[in-house]
């Protein structure tokens, strides 16, 4: 009961901390929506625009939208664990995006860079190995679309001063 009633009379000052969340920012959101997300030839890039559409709530035609975003990624492949034969056994995919947020008129607005680590294990199917592969990479691109997202949201607030 006290415990209770300590954290009803705390509860207040949780408010005035200057703490807003992202998420379900109503006026944050036709901002997101506003912005076009280029297309990108690699399969990693198809799967990174597609999350972001989604996320963005942007609909993937250009015409109407205030921002573009455009996406360059660098993709890196190491073995790291290796058998008495020399048989690489476990991989780590770096997947690195710079993206950069241009208005209307082609000026660049913000720019930022994320990048994850995605790890799979080689067997002796070579299509195991393959699909282990590529649903690793496809979970990276994914949490990179949602860091980019959060980016974004960051960089809008910021600038309109709430």
């Amino acid at each position: 009961m006290k415990q209770r009633l300590l954290l009803t009379a705390l509860l207040p000052l949780l408010a005035g901390c200057g703490f807003h969340p992202l998420y379900g920012d109503a006026k944050l959101q036709p901002q997101l929506a506003s912005i076009f997300v280029e297309p990108v030839a690699e399969r990693d890039g198809y799967e990174l625009r597609n999350t972001l559409i989604n996320l963005l709530d942007s609909n993937g035609v250009s015409a109407g939208k205030a921002y573009h975003l455009k996406l360059l990624l660098n993709e890196t492949n190491q073995g790291v664990a290796l058998q008495n034969d020399a048989t690489i056994t476990r991989y780590n995919d770096t997947l690195t995006v710079v993206y950069v947020l241009t208005d209307a008129t082609g000026k660049e607005v913000t720019r930022g860079t994320q990048s994850n680590l995605a790890s799979y294990n080689t067997v002796t199917s070579p299509y195991a190995t393959l699909a282990g592969q590529q649903d690793a990479d496809k979970r990276a691109a994914q949490e990179i679309a949602e860091r980019i997202r959060l980016d974004l949201g960051v960089f809008f607030r910021r600038r309109d001063g709430r």
